[in-house]
């Protein structure tokens, strides 16, 4: 039998009531965040993993092997899996918490609970490595970034480039796999899933807003950087990800759930000064609903002419093929689905808008 981690709690975690991070010891101001890192002095953090997933079968079991040299422990979250997960990671010595479904579930609320079993289990670690469980996480990564967050007391998260694992299997995998590589290195002003946390920075900022089914990454870093933290993302491999993205379909699913995420974090951080997301909220209605009706409202009054206004969609798609820095084919690929998922993400949009307006929890939108 393989074991990627020796720990006293080999068995599966029932989780039957919404975790509270709050629980832990927490101070939003920023002057905390100044105290906590003059007073973590011990070099050589210990790094913890939290991986989550729903029914991602041998894409969960190459994750899980990935991180097998790890030192801290590791934490398997399952939303409800109707394959054999929880079995297969418990086989390999891996922590599993299983979430109680009688409870709407999200991504956010699972790094929660895996967050709460971890430190509970093991209360030394300082980092945690949050991972979804369609990735396989790079060799040295986990031990890099805990270097890195030992000599950058001020850097609450950092993260690393992501990859996509077979992007010349589809055309959308290989979107995936450009959308990746164009994120900017450097400070960030936020993350994405896959990121490695100070421990005293995720209790300060309370973790995840449960109740979010996307978008809740970017949505904690704003209260990570209000509450004086900074965010880093590193030039170096992270994790390859599975998108396993074959169909039209799935490609247009995925970018509706992009639009939601937009209009739900706008609607929680779009003010000043901020603004997040809200550019993006913006272009989704232009794109996607404003120009089509004008259009059509000129069809109307002018006849064909009025179609003309349609052009704007290739002369776009032309516009960012030129300023692209891929190979031609993949800016034209780049250009095109920019342009095209604008209609799924104000689709996104309108079933937020009708969520809110019913006061209605949505579930989460699932592309797989």
């Amino acid at each position: 039998m393989d074991i990627l981690c020796s720990s006293p709690l080999n068995r599966t975690i029932t989780v039957d009531t919404e975790v509270n991070v709050s629980l832990l010891p927490q101070d939003t101001r920023a002057d905390s965040v100044r105290q906590i890192a003059a007073e973590a002095q011990h070099p050589g953090g210990i790094v913890g993993v939290v991986a989550i997933g729903r029914n991602e079968g041998e894409r969960l079991q190459r994750c899980l092997h990935s991180m097998a040299d790890n030192r801290g422990l590791l934490v398997y979250v399952d939303s409800g899996s109707s394959d054999d997960s929880v079995a297969m990671s418990r086989a390999l010595g891996v922590t599993a918490v299983e979430l109680d479904m009688s409870i709407p579930f999200t991504a956010a609320r699972a790094r929660n609970a895996g967050f709460e079993a971890l430190l509970q289990a093991q209360p030394q670690t300082d980092y945690v490595f949050f991972v979804d469980g369609d990735c396989e996480v790079a060799s040295g990564w986990i031990q890099e970034a805990a270097e890195f967050l030992d000599t950058r007391r001020d850097v609450g998260v950092v993260w690393g480039c992501r990859r996509e694992l077979f992007p010349e299997k589809s055309v959308y995998n290989l979107l995936c796999d450009i959308e990746w590589q164009d994120l900017p290195v450097g400070e960030t002003p936020i993350c994405g899933g896959d990121a490695v946390i100070r421990v005293e920075a995720f209790r300060a900022a309370v973790g995840y807003r449960p109740d979010l089914i996307s978008g809740e990454e970017p949505e904690l870093c704003v209260r990570l950087r209000q509450a004086g933290w900074r965010i880093w993302r590193l030039n170096r491999d992270m994790t390859r990800h599975d998108a396993a993205v074959y169909r039209f379909g799935q490609w247009w699913k995925r970018m509706l759930r992009g639009g939601y995420a937009y209009a739900l974090i706008a609607s929680i951080h779009g003010a000043p000064p901020e603004r997040l997301w809200v550019a993006e909220t913006r272009r989704a209605w232009i794109w996607g609903l404003c120009i089509p009706l004008c259009t059509l409202l000129l069809s109307l009054s002018f006849g064909w002419p009025g179609l003309l206004l349609l052009l704007i969609y290739p002369l776009q798609v032309a516009r960012l093929a030129r300023t692209g820095r891929h190979s031609t084919r993949e800016n034209w690929l780049r250009a095109g689905s920019l342009v095209l998922s604008k209609f799924p993400e104000m689709l996104g949009q309108l079933k937020f808008l009708r969520d809110r307006l019913r006061r209605a929890q949505s579930r989460i939108i699932e592309y797989k």
